[in-house]
């Protein structure tokens, strides 16, 4: 975090802040919508085998799975390539000061200057500054790169990534729904799961879920970043078994988790956000619509 801050401010913290929220807001509702497009649909498969004698009724934890996943893949497919975006503009700046060194390396190795003179050329690459990266350029550069395939790079671990949502949803789900029960079975006035349950409940879940599929998250970023221009082969990858392939011979194991307790904090909180604003949020609803009713019935 300080060496962003000194490389390029606190704006730097903020790279790719826009792409970000159209991807977040777009990820969110397409998600969201086919969650509970499927989640319906398996409710009536499981509502319509109870009357037939098979199940109580209720959605199984593999059901759960499935819904998530089917959600997730869709969700994946249509917003992968704003996700590139964001990656290579949260990562240009580390790109561009890599193609700096490479560039410092050759003049060293090839050229014919020295002593002051090397020293003024050496000078005059670090004072250069990067170029405006905005959205625009970074689309511009993966379209130059790899043509429209470009901006679905990564698509396999991320597919693969949709087991995140996945056993997200179904630790949410069965937990809420293991609560509720609790409650029923102590006969207790409410059984309705308050914000900060909600929370809680979000927190484990997303956290079992971002350490089980971390190092998948680790691969689809490199893929995505911009690729190392120098001889050194080891940060260039073909494809995603190129990717982990590479990671284990130059880097180890450990290298599939770097990073990971930030993006724990992150992914926790913000998971823990969402799902206690989701759940007042359809409670409000609710109220809403009864206030509404007893209007129209009173009249």
């Amino acid at each position: 975090m300080l060496q962003v801050i000194r490389s390029e401010g606190l704006g730097g913290l903020y790279s790719g802040l826009k792409p970000s929220l159209l991807g977040t807001a777009t990820s969110q509702g397409i998600y969201y919508y086919f969650y509970q497009v499927f989640k319906n649909k398996a409710e009536s498969i499981a509502a319509a085998n109870k009357r037939k004698g098979h199940g109580d009724g209720t959605v199984g934890m593999l059901s759960w799975l499935v819904v998530a996943a089917l959600a997730g893949a869709l969700n994946v497919l249509f917003t992968n390539p704003i996700w590139v975006l964001v990656t290579r503009m949260q990562t240009h700046t580390q790109a561009e000061q890599k193609i700096l060194e490479a560039k410092k390396e050759a003049l060293i190795r090839e050229s014919g200057f020295i002593g002051s003179t090397l020293h003024e050329k050496l000078r005059e690459l670090d004072s250069m500054k990067p170029n405006p990266y905005g959205t625009f350029q970074a689309a511009y550069e993966v379209y130059n790169e790899a043509g429209i395939r470009g901006f679905w790079k990564g698509i396999i671990p991320t597919l693969i990534m949709v087991c995140n949502p996945s056993i997200q949803f179904m630790i949410y789900e069965s937990s809420i729904k293991h609560l509720k029960k609790k409650r029923a079975d102590k006969n207790q006035s409410s059984i309705k799961v308050s914000a900060l349950e909600v929370f809680l409940v979000g927190a484990i879940a997303k956290l079992g879920a971002t350490v089980t599929t971390y190092p998948l998250l680790v691969v689809k970023s490199r893929l995505q970043a911009k690729q190392e221009i120098s001889t050194n082969n080891s940060l260039r990858y073909s494809g995603t078994m190129d990717a982990i392939v590479k990671m284990i011979h130059y880097e180890g194991f450990s290298s599939f988790y770097k990073g990971m307790s930030t993006k724990i904090v992150q992914s926790v909180f913000a998971a823990s956000v969402l799902f206690m604003i989701k759940e007042e949020l359809v409670k409000l609803y609710a109220l809403l619509a009864n206030k509404i009713l007893l209007l129209k019935l009173s009249k």
